[in-house]
């Protein structure tokens, strides 16, 4: 089973999530009441999306995790899940997420513009490293 398969199948079980088709039309997606939350393209890369105060709440600590690249005025934080710490920090920021977009209804800075990293071809490199 990939780490995306395994998130996946940990996060649809979620009773705050339900499986939908991605609006970039790539891949499989989890939204909630609020959105779209999750974005998974392939075996490795996934996309997710935060509001603008939780990118700022945790970028300190996101620019600095390998597997973690963020784009600048972007939604979306973009994730290479490649050990099973990856899929732990993907589940911690999916929680983050659903707290953020529960608390209130995001403002329109941040609703993600139409599609999300992947589809505007700004997936994490293959190596790993953001930048």
């Amino acid at each position: 089973m990939t780490m995306a398969l395994r998130a996946l199948t940990r996060l649809a079980s979620w009773p705050d999530l339900a499986e939908a088709s991605p609006s970039c039309g790539t891949g499989r997606a989890l939204r909630s009441e609020q959105g779209e939350i999750v974005h998974f393209h392939t075996e490795h890369d996934v996309d997710l999306h935060l509001t603008g105060p939780a990118i700022r709440r945790f970028e300190d600590y996101l620019k600095d995790e390998s597997a973690v690249h963020m784009v600048s005025g972007s939604r979306w934080v973009t994730m290479r899940l490649e050990v099973d710490s990856d899929v732990d920090l993907l589940l911690t920021l999916v929680s983050a997420a659903l707290h953020a977009h529960q608390a209130s209804q995001p403002a329109a800075a941040d609703v993600p513009p139409p599609g999300c990293n992947e589809h505007r071809g700004m997936a994490l490199p293959r190596n790993g490293v953001g930048g």
